[in-house]
C-alpha cells in the first residue's frame, strides 16, 4: 500500500472518539449556526418543551389530570417519548457537570468553552485566537 493512500485512509479507520467532539448547549430561542452533523446540539429547554407537548393540555381538575397523565404514560408511543425526555435531561446533566455558567455555549472536547454564541466557526476562531494569544 502506498504511504499516501495509507495516510488518506487512516482517518476513516480510526474510531469516532479519536476526533474532537463539539457540543452546542443552547435553547430553542438560539438556534445553532454553522454546525454539521458531527456537532451535537443540546437544547437546555428540550425537556420542558417535550413535557409541554405531552402534558400541556392536562385538566385543571387534579383527579382528571392524573387520569390523563396515566393515559399518556400507558400509551404505545410513551416509550419513545420518554426516551426523548430522558435524553433531554441527560443534556442538562452534562451541562451542569461541565460547570457551564451561561448559555449559549460551544464546548470543544468536554472542556474548552466559548460562551455567547451558537456559531461553531466563530467559536472555533475565538478559541484558537485565545490559545495563540496565551502562549508565550
Amino acid at each position: 500500500m502506498n504511504i499516501r493512500v495509507f495516510w488518506t485512509l487512516l482517518p476513516l479507520l480510526m474510531p469516532v472518539s479519536v476526533f474532537a467532539s463539539t457540543v452546542i448547549y443552547t435553547d430553542t430561542s438560539h438556534p445553532p449556526r454553522n454546525a454539521d452533523q458531527r456537532v451535537r446540539v443540546v437544547y437546555l429547554d428540550g425537556a420542558e418543551q417535550l413535557q409541554a407537548q405531552l402534558f400541556g393540555q392536562l385538566s385543571a381538575d387534579p383527579q382528571q389530570a392524573v387520569k390523563q397523565a396515566r393515559q399518556i404514560l400507558q400509551s404505545p408511543s410513551w416509550h419513545q417519548q420518554g426516551q426523548h425526555i430522558r435524553q433531554a435531561y441527560q443534556g442538562l446533566l452534562n451541562a451542569w457537570t461541565l460547570g457551564l455558567k451561561k448559555f449559549p455555549a460551544v464546548v470543544f472536547d468536554d472542556g474548552s468553552v466559548v460562551y455567547g454564541t451558537t456559531d461553531v466557526r466563530q467559536a472555533r476562531l475565538l478559541w484558537d485566537t485565545y490559545q495563540r494569544e496565551k502562549q508565550p
